[in-house]
């Protein structure tokens, strides 16, 4: 008899092949995992979770008495009950190194967009509204040249830092936890504290990770001590921002635009009152969304499942001391 897997939410099916002679896999995609009665009875017998954005959390775990592992099919892992699975000694593992550059593209992508008002634009072509040369109000803001100014350091805030400095002869102010040496030395990035870099950056990039730190990093305070003429960008997790506050920024014209692919509750609503806002650039949370870095997130999440479940070191252990129970 099989092993029983559960895929949760959007695995390629590609990835998933890797499974078919070993294992049982459930596919689960768009349930409620508190209330769906067939995942409910599908985790009595998995001993392995593969997927995105499922919670880890003790209720689910006390369902789940043969569970071994959860591989996270993202970088992130914030979804994740870690100290509880580490006390079951369940492994829990996730994908990095996959989706930087991918991210870096879409983000900085839509710095630009927003920058040079594309989607507005394009709009405005199609339907009908080009009929002679434009004027003043169709003008946009240039992004050579200008201070970029990026939250949050890591892998992707660097590779973004690396578009916008060499690609576009921007200056980069950053904000981190520590000092990144590398960054400052590849693209000539300054490290500040976070009232500077808003006081004094054109654009300013959110790339934070998600944590009781970073939520609402944003809000009313910080969004008035950037320039009027700012536009705002956020790459990182919607709880990072007080969207009311970034509302009342753009309404009252204390910032000039934003371009965001993230947001407190998804998919947006489309009476999202951000909708509204012509001036802002909304993306569906498509950082990774390339089928090339999707496969290959989906790739390492299936064989850091396989490694766990057949006496392995998982490549991408969030938790290594369950393997000294």
């Amino acid at each position: 008899m099989k092993r029983k897997i559960i895929a949760y939410n959007f695995v390629l099916t590609e990835a998933l092949e890797q499974l078919d002679d070993s294992f049982e896999v459930e596919i689960f995609d768009g349930i409620n995992p508190k209330t769906d009665i067939a995942f409910l009875h599908a985790l009595k017998e998995a001993e392995g979770i593969v997927g995105l954005a499922l919670p880890v959390d003790k209720e689910l775990l006390d369902k789940a008495p043969k569970l071994q592992i959860v591989s996270n099919n993202s970088t992130g892992y914030n979804n994740l009950s870690i100290d509880e699975m580490s006390l079951r000694g369940i492994m829990g593992t996730h994908t990095p190194g996959v989706l930087e550059d991918t991210t870096a593209d879409a983000i900085f992508g839509i710095l630009l967009a927003a920058a040079r008002r594309i989607p507005e634009l394009d709009h405005f072509v199609k339907t009908g509204n080009w009929k002679q040369h434009l004027t003043t109000e169709q003008y946009a803001i240039d992004v050579h040249h200008k201070t970029l100014g990026i939250i949050g350091m890591g892998k992707i805030g660097s590779a973004i830092a690396k578009r916008a400095h060499l690609g576009f002869d921007m200056n980069i102010l950053y904000h981190n936890r520590k000092r990144n040496i590398e960054a400052e030395g590849k693209y000539n990035a300054t490290f500040c504290d976070l009232e500077t870099l808003l006081k004094q950056s054109d654009f300013v990039c959110l790339m934070t990770p998600l944590t009781s730190d970073t939520e609402n990093l944003m809000g009313e305070r910080e969004f008035k001590l950037m320039k009027k003429s700012a536009i705002f960008v956020n790459g990182s997790r919607g709880k990072t921002v007080d969207e009311m506050a970034l509302m009342t920024a753009l309404h009252k014209k204390t910032i000039h635009a934003a371009a965001l692919d993230v947001y407190r509750s998804e998919p947006l609503s489309p009476g999202h009152p951000l909708l509204q806002f012509s001036n802002v650039v909304t993306t569906p949370h498509i950082g990774s969304s390339t089928f090339e870095t999707e496969l290959k997130m989906a790739n390492l999440a299936v064989e850091n499942l396989i490694a766990g479940l057949t006496g392995k070191r998982p490549k991408n252990l969030i938790n290594p001391d369950v393997l000294n129970r």
